[in-house]
């Protein structure tokens, strides 16, 4: 808290992806947060004029809860470090690497991280790649929030599928259907926090179901074995150093029949909202809220310090 004394922090939200939404409940969190810490900040509503924006502000140190496209990809991370100004979340490489969903999951195959078997489809030419077996999900290689997102177990979606992921991406993810437990773990740095399982009640966790209270059901501790808590730690931490993860990300597994957790992602900006993932684990730790907040912008830093 002391370092925090005396700077002026910007909280950078909403932006112009499709989570804007979204964005500016987790920025109104944060900013309630550092209010109630008794800490100077302000909120940042994001627009093309970032770079002016933030110059002009004045701030010192920038919370970045933007969510998806120019948040999360290593645009915004980019604009910081050029105004020398540290921030929360993955570096600039980081930021781009984990975002994009194809690249990710290339890193997971070289380094034997277990993730579905999967292809990419390009929007030039969407025809040219093999079809795999049934059940996939398709989703866009850079959304985040489920956006685009469709598990298609019945040929007559699958078309559609594809159509709706484009719209978002040129390059579509479809991977295969792993039956299992839904994880997310929270990662203190190279800590990973208890870990929480995601059940929705209508049996897919898309938009809706993330961000409508009553609509899924959160376990935290998870009912797992020391055995598979020990394998989805190892796995997360190997996510986090491959991934170069920094501060307070989050890494999504399913956690298969077989025993094996199967990597989806690690999202270096989780939300901060009532039905957050992150804060869950966090009050599991018996870390409150607003000392999350804390320790989350204590990781701020710059990739280039010179």
């Amino acid at each position: 808290m002391n370092r925090l004394k005396g700077k002026k922090i910007g909280v950078l939200m909403g932006g112009l992806s499709p989570e804007r939404e979204v964005s500016l409940t987790t920025g109104r969190a944060v900013v309630d947060a550092l209010l109630r810490k008794d800490l100077d900040c302000i909120p940042i509503d994001v627009t093309r004029n970032v770079a002016r924006q933030v110059v002009e502000s004045g701030i010192s140190l920038a919370f970045v809860a933007l969510h998806g496209t120019f948040g999360e990809d290593g645009t915004i991370q980019g604009i910081l470090e050029y105004a020398r100004i540290p921030y929360t979340g993955s570096g600039v490489l980081g930021s781009a690497i984990a975002y994009d969903k194809v690249i990710s999951k290339e890193i997971f195959k070289v380094n034997g991280i277990p993730t579905a078997d999967y292809v990419v489809y390009y929007k030039k030419n969407p025809s040219g790649t093999r079809k795999p077996d049934l059940p996939v999900v398709v989703k866009p290689s850079n959304q985040g929030s489920s956006i685009g997102v469709t598990i298609v177990r019945e040929e007559k979606d699958w078309a559609g599928a594809l159509e709706l992921a484009f719209t978002y991406s040129d390059e579509v993810l479809v991977e295969k259907f792993i039956e299992g437990k839904l994880l997310a773990i929270g990662m203190k740095g190279e800590e990973p926090m208890p870990i929480v399982n995601i059940r929705p009640k209508s049996g897919f966790y898309d938009y809706e179901a993330k961000y409508t209270k009553g609509k899924t059901d959160y376990f935290c501790p998870a009912d797992l074995t020391d055995k598979e808590v020990s394998r989805c730690h190892e796995t997360a931490v190997e996510v986090f150093r491959v991934l170069k993860g920094r501060g307070v990300p989050r890494v999504d597994v399913i956690l298969g029949t077989d025993g094996v957790p199967y990597v989806l992602e690690m999202n270096t900006i989780p939300g901060m909202t009532a039905t957050s993932l992150l804060p869950m684990a966090a009050r599991q730790m018996g870390m409150e809220f607003d000392d999350l907040v804390i320790e989350i912008l204590n990781s701020a830093r710059l990739d280039y310090e010179a």
